[in-house]
């Protein structure tokens, strides 16, 4: 709760149920995204927020996460591209930029800015959001965040990287990630027995 009364959402939290209008590239069709706990499938989801079509940075960060799409698809998670634009300013985005020619995954139109607002990335001045991403786990619980200024983009493959670290938690409970963890690499299991010792069992 902040000061002025308004209330954010913050990493553990459970995002609520909301609905958006997307557009889906693959069909060329309009239709609705489901957020929040009871969406279904029930699955991952890599929400990718960014300032506005027609701009500079974000169609190389949507070209990015187009690059990896196949492999978020593997482990079981949707990515979803959201801006404060419609769904027809996205349709026209992706069909005249030639960088985003190979997205494949859906695009929310957060018009009215109200889930941007609960994730606090809103700019009230312009009516546009921050850069962030997020990453909720099949129960609707925010799991991580990441939120930049406008001039710089981010890293899909890091991204993906996060992402598997929080499923992997998830399905070895008691486990921990060290930093740069990659699939297939050492994990940790917190104890007293290791207190002090962490180079002899990340080694």
């Amino acid at each position: 709760m902040m000061s002025d009364g308004k209330i954010f959402m913050k990493v553990g939290d459970v995002v609520p149920d909301i609905t958006l209008p997307a557009y889906f590239p693959e069909t060329k069709m309009e239709g609705t995204i489901q957020i929040g706990p009871s969406s279904t499938p029930k699955q991952w989801k890599v929400l990718v927020y960014y300032p506005a079509d027609f701009t500079f940075v974000c169609p190389t960060e949507l070209a990015d996460f187009a690059r990896y799409y196949r492999e978020f698809q593997s482990v079981k998670t949707e990515v979803i591209g959201i801006s404060t634009d419609t769904v027809y300013t996205h349709k026209a985005w992706l069909d005249s930029e030639k960088l985003l020619s190979d997205v494949r995954f859906p695009m929310a139109a957060d018009h009215n800015g109200h889930l941007a607002r609960l994730l606090n990335i809103y700019n009230e001045a312009d009516g546009t959001a921050m850069r962030g991403t997020f990453i909720i786990d099949p129960d609707g619980v925010l799991r991580a965040q990441e939120v930049t200024w406008y001039d710089v983009g981010r890293n899909a493959q890091e991204t993906l990287r996060l992402l598997e670290a929080f499923q992997y938690v998830r399905e070895n409970p008691g486990s921990a990630c060290p930093a740069g963890w990659m699939r297939g690499k050492k994990t940790l299991r917190p104890g007293m027995d290791i207190v002090g010792r962490v180079y002899e069992v990340i080694d």
